[in-house]
């Protein structure tokens, strides 16, 4: 059994650790606020652009781009969204495992020299260099301070690498954030544009609670699937007769482009939610289990120092019946 002064310094130094993980969980707490309120601030133009223009390239026959046509995948890019710092629970090590296995699956097919890495974050740069994969660019600066301007280079570069030819298919794996305690890892194509992903997409979200329980996940659980079972009973077909002006060609010039910039960032603004999120929550548990350690070690320290009393009573009642 340790002795009391050991007890005491471990009490001491698991208090100095939960200061630390309940200053970081509010800090987290306080950055996750500010990134919910930037993406409910650009989520509702999104997403309303996204279905126009998605229900409009699937209704209309003559509204064809080469960035909704499928070709044969010979070179692939994999944008990675993850985080520059760690304490973050599994958020950085879940991402870079889906990327691990989007570039296996790829290597069997086209080979491992053919997938570009576009990594957004410290850790999945690291990694990817150190797997001796074809990594385009550093933008760490990203994945803690969002940048549109940024985004719309990446985007541009990645259009016209797709346009050329050079690659033939994108696709993002980063984490989608539906609630402060659910985030749900996503691997979604970005370019070819999917038409088909509108009619099943998860449009789900709690942006105002920084609450992360159990309670809270199951409740978001269940309005999701009453919300399900709603769309399913009022399916509307999709308005097939619009009027394009001021012709087809140059609304989807104009507007393309934007929807793939609001695509972009929004994955951007959900992985970085999701960071701050999955730190909150760590710290919290990590906080938690701090409490319960501190109980156990106070319980044992004042048991050691009971029984230290009883020893030295017995030693004074002891030699007193001596003499």
């Amino acid at each position: 059994m340790p002795s009391l002064k050991e007890i005491k310094g471990r009490i001491a130094s698991v208090k100095s650790t939960r200061k630390i993980t309940s200053a970081m969980k509010m800090v987290a707490s306080s950055k996750l606020h500010h990134a919910q309120v930037a993406i409910q601030n650009m989520l509702p133009y999104e997403e309303l652009l996204e279905h126009i223009l998605k229900s409009f390239l699937a209704a209309e026959a003559e509204a064809q781009t080469i960035y909704d046509q499928e070709r044969p995948v010979k070179r692939a890019a994999l944008v990675v969204f993850t985080s520059n710092s760690s304490l973050c629970g599994g958020f950085n090590a879940n991402t870079i495992k889906m990327m691990t296995h989007a570039v296996d699956e790829y290597s069997k097919t086209i080979g491992r020299d053919n997938v570009e890495i576009y990594p957004i974050g410290r850790k999945v740069y690291e990694k990817a260099k150190k797997m001796g994969l074809a990594v385009q660019g550093e933008y760490s600066a990203l994945a803690d301070k969002p940048n549109v301007q940024q985004c719309i280079d990446i985007v541009m570069e990645l259009g016209q690498k797709f346009a050329d030819g050079e690659i033939d298919k994108v696709e993002l794996i980063y984490h989608h954030f539906k609630s402060a305690g659910s985030q749900v890892l996503t691997r979604k194509t970005f370019l070819p544009i999917d038409i088909e992903s509108e009619l099943n997409a998860d449009k789900e979200r709690d942006l105002e609670s920084v609450i992360a329980t159990k309670e809270s996940q199951e409740y978001l659980k269940k309005r999701g699937e009453r919300e399900t079972e709603r769309k399913k009973d009022d399916v509307k077909p999709l308005n097939d007769n619009f009027i394009v002006e001021p012709d087809m060609n140059t609304v989807l010039i104009e507007l393309l482009p934007k929807m793939a910039h609001l695509m972009f960032y929004t994955a951007l603004l959900d992985s970085n939610a999701s960071e701050h999120a999955a730190r909150m929550v760590a710290m919290q548990t990590a906080t938690d289990n701090a409490d319960e350690l501190l109980r156990e070690l106070n319980l044992q320290y004042n048991k050691g120092r009971q029984q230290a009393i009883t020893n030295e009573l017995l030693d004074i009642v002891g030699g007193s019946v001596n003499n």
